[in-house]
């Protein structure tokens, strides 16, 4: 979770629709059923996104210049991305953005399906196809999920176009492309390695009851928390649905999260909004 360009590119790159077994689920990269089903979890992929667009080339270097220069073009990014066909090319505001093809042929095909559009559809036809290789929840919970799926991102997509300061009361909680290039300019460039945890840390992890939390999931956790702090406050947030989506599965927020040991990490939930401070060390 903490090496942010190797994020980028599962959001950016060519899934692989393959599996080993039902314990396999590879072929989510880091956007799975969940998310698509509640079209949750999409800020912390928007952010990402826009940060490697404004920040970096292909390759993961960073750009020279000023990224304020570059708002524009990340925005059109987000807009490829998000793209869903509409053959009459009627929808105010729009929902198909093939004319972006060009600039962005890994996020928009030529008849408009974008990156996420094009994923969904994907998930779908493998989960379908390959039952002794997806188990049975996620089969059963499928027919739910895609009925209706384009219909209902679309009206997403409209959404994210609303302009930050809009009087129009419909995108007032809403996920907005504005917000996201603010934010993302604030972030800066992505993190290109993984975090590593103090050696300090590692040794006061010892002799704590996990309550049945694995231990990698506690330095995950810890390794976020540390790669996203500030000096402004000691509450990082935590994407929840996207730490789901990195295991690639939903035992993070359904088994663990509860259980994260006080005496290593405060947990607040406010407004479906989950934040953490660790109490385990203070770094300075």
């Amino acid at each position: 979770m903490t090496n942010e360009w190797e994020e980028f590119k599962a959001y950016t790159g060519q899934p692989v629709y393959a599996a080993e077994n039902k314990h396999d689920t590879a072929f989510y990269s880091r956007v799975t059923l969940n998310m698509i089903a509640k079209f949750s979890g999409f800020g912390r992929v928007f952010t990402i996104i826009a940060r490697g667009y404004l920040f970096h080339d292909k390759e993961g270097g960073l750009i020279d210049g000023n990224p304020y220069d570059r708002i524009d073009y990340t925005r059109n990014a987000l807009c490829a991305w998000c793209s869903a066909p509409d053959k009459k090319k009627s929808s105010v505001p729009p929902t198909d953005f093939r004319e972006l093809s060009a600039d962005f042929p890994e996020l928009v095909d030529e008849d408009g399906k974008g990156w996420l559009y094009r994923h969904a559809k994907n998930l779908f036809h493998f989960i379908r196809k390959n039952p002794d290789l997806v188990n049975k929840q996620t089969q059963e919970k499928l027919p739910g999920i895609s009925k209706g799926f384009t219909r209902q991102w679309k009206k997403r997509v409209k959404q994210f176009q609303i302009p930050l300061f809009s009087l129009n009361d419909k995108g007032a909680w809403t996920l907005r492309f504005d917000a996201v290039l603010a934010e993302a300019l604030e972030a800066g460039p992505l993190q290109t390695e993984e975090y590593v945890l103090p050696q300090s840390v590692m040794d006061m992890l010892e002799g704590i009851d996990f309550s049945g939390v694995p231990r990698y999931a506690i330095e995950d956790v810890l390794k976020y928390y540390f790669a996203n702090r500030t000096d402004a406050s000691p509450w990082v947030v935590l994407p929840v649905e996207n730490f789901d989506a990195y295991y690639g599965n939903t035992n993070f927020s359904r088994k663990w999260l509860s259980k994260l040991p006080k005496e290593i990490i405060t947990r607040e939930y406010h407004r479906d909004v989950s934040r953490i401070s660790a109490n385990i060390l203070k770094i300075e």
